[in-house]
Order: C-alpha cells, then sequence, then structure tokens
C-alpha cells in the first residue's frame, strides 16, 4: 500500500488526467473522482489499484460515470 504522501501524489495525478480526458476543471475532477467507485476501490489495499497508471485509473472514472 502507498504511503499517505504518495497516495496524495497519486490522486493529483488520477484528477489531473481525468480533468485534461473531459475537458473540466481539476476542481470538479476531484468531486467525481471522490464520489466514485473507483475511489473507494484505490483506497482498498486488496484490489491493487494504486498499482496501476494515472490514466488508466481515470479512464475507469470515466466508465463508471458512462455506466451512471
Amino acid at each position: 500500500m502507498l504511503r499517505t504522501d504518495q497516495m496524495w501524489y497519486k490522486i493529483g495525478g488520477i484528477v489531473m488526467a481525468l480533468a485534461e480526458q473531459l475537458d473540466i476543471s481539476p476542481e470538479r475532477a476531484l468531486e467525481l473522482f471522490y464520489k466514485s467507485q473507483t475511489c473507494e476501490e484505490l483506497h482498498d489495499p486488496k484490489t491493487l489499484l494504486y498499482t496501476f497508471g494515472d490514466a488508466y485509473i481515470a479512464d475507469e472514472v470515466i466508465a463508471e460515470l458512462k455506466g451512471m
């Protein structure tokens, strides 16, 4: 599992990738990310999602949003 500072860095990268891909503000991207199931999975060490790239995780959030 990532240390707290590493997790914050990871989340920042994911949020910036989301903001770029969806052409939204980083603040809105952060809000969407924190409301997602993907965020919960990122914080669950059993999923190992934190080992994946930021763009991949951002794609997961976007796929989740499209399914809503």
